[in-house]
């Protein structure tokens, strides 16, 4: 299996292994692999959810110098459930079991494993920078601490991250460290993205969902939940995935591609209209992201973009594959407090807008809406709306109660190296 650029005409071809360690391609592209693989004929639901797991990511691996590490690798960072939560006929994807209670625990667990194999194999020591909207920069802390031959770089923008994440990010020593930056989440994208073009710094690497590692573990849960489902109500489903910076919604699609029971893929964002206004107009138009109550998905120039661009190059094709709509932070309160009013179930901002989103375009069809983060990560936003506390899980309780060290600097790449 041979990766290239999403910039590149069929050049230069990369290992899986190099373009996990590399993050971005040389011409500033994301990885894509030159074909989209089938599902093996083996694949079975049988050995749980890891193995599951294990199988969709192997064929991406075949010839590679991880393949007979990639057992070991999924069986370490997939050691927690994937559970279905299903609730007045609706069924919801519950991805937040992990460490630091985020779907995106899936990919840097499995990312951080990845690398520091590879680097042992190598002798060879790498820098992460990644910039997180919320919940990207604790889970990858939390999976990389303490990993050896690595040192991780985090930057998150100043005054728009929830408290309870801002503990997360800022709470660790050693090899991570945390940065507070005077911006966007916007500014921070951009600070990674210029300090891999620039030269004169070597031996960096990206954490965040434009590197290849993160994205194959979200395109593997795709693999097993719809299977699951199909399993369960000999039905494909329609997967209503809250987007930001699209990785979570790219793994999907490459799971639909690789011959997952997927119905159909429909992407739920809330203010930032980037994509929605894109399919309306066929005019793509990147923009400053805006400040909203699902704060990890306050992106308006979605970098995995270029991947879904890649599947689907035209306007034609992308508004045959590709249906997003907006939600605004007014629904996305009323939301919340409809689904708790009707069932007692608590959800968390982000998951709000894929559940709008549900309820008013895919009502009548069998349906799961991604769930990404645990409700109690957003405490403040949540508890005022269901009228009482959320309990805090345990492993997040653990990760709060650090002692908080970050430092705040200016919207300038140079600022992580001093």
């Amino acid at each position: 299996m041979r990766y290239i650029s999403t910039r590149s005409n069929g050049g230069e071809w990369f290992s899986a292994s190099d373009a996990i360690l590399k993050g971005l391609a040389p011409d500033g592209g994301l990885f894509i692999p030159e074909g989209i693989p089938q599902l093996p004929e083996s694949f079975t639901l049988t050995k749980g959810a890891w193995y599951a797991m294990y199988q969709a990511i192997k064929p991406y691996f075949e010839g590679d110098e991880l393949e007979n590490d990639l057992e070991k690798i999924c069986h370490s960072a997939f050691s927690f459930p994937v559970p279905f939560h299903t609730a007045g006929g609706k069924d919801t994807l519950e991805l937040y079991f992990g460490p630091t209670a985020a779907f995106k625990d899936f990919g840097a667990r499995f990312l951080a494993f990845s690398m520091e194999r590879l680097l042992e194999k190598r002798n060879e020591n790498l820098t992460i920078l990644v910039a997180t909207s919320g919940d990207t920069g604790g889970a990858v802390a939390s999976a990389f601490h303490n990993r050896k031959h690595l040192s991780v770089k985090v930057l998150f923008p100043e005054g728009r991250v929830a408290q309870r994440q801002r503990m997360q990010l800022t709470g660790w020593d050693g090899n991570v460290s945390s940065y507070e930056v005077e911006g966007s989440f916007d500014d921070c994208q951009r600070m990674v993205k210029e300090a891999f073009m620039d030269s004169s710094l070597s031996g960096l690497s990206s954490a965040n969902s434009i590197n290849l590692g993160r994205l194959l573990p979200q395109m593997a849960y795709y693999v097993y939940a719809s299977s699951v489902y199909k399993l369960r109500y000999g039905e494909e489903a329609v997967f209503v995935i809250p987007s930001g910076n699209v990785g979570n919604s790219t793994g999907a699609y490459w799971a639909k591609a690789m011959g997952a029971p997927i119905k159909r893929i429909v992407l739920a964002t809330n203010a930032n209209r980037t994509i929605p206004d894109y399919i309306e107009t066929g005019n793509y138009e990147p923009r400053p992201s805006v400040k909203t109550l699902a704060n990890a998905m306050d992106v308006g120039a979605p970098s995995n973009m270029e991947r879904l661009f890649a599947a689907f190059p035209d306007i034609e094709s992308f508004r045959a594959n590709v249906e997003a709509y907006s939600v605004s932070d007014d629904e996305i309160m009323a939301t919340i407090r409809e689904v708790h009013d009707e069932s007692g179930y608590v959800i968390c901002p982000h998951t709000a807008c894929g559940e709008r989103v549900r309820r008013d375009h895919v009502s009548e069809e069998h349906s799961v809406v991604v769930s990404t983060a645990h409700p109690a990560k957003f405490n403040d936003i949540v508890e005022p709306l269901v009228g009482h506390e959320i309990a805090i899980p345990e492993n997040l309780y653990e990760i709060m109660h650090k002692t908080p060290q970050s430092k705040r600097i200016a919207a300038d790449y140079h600022n992580l190296f001093q």
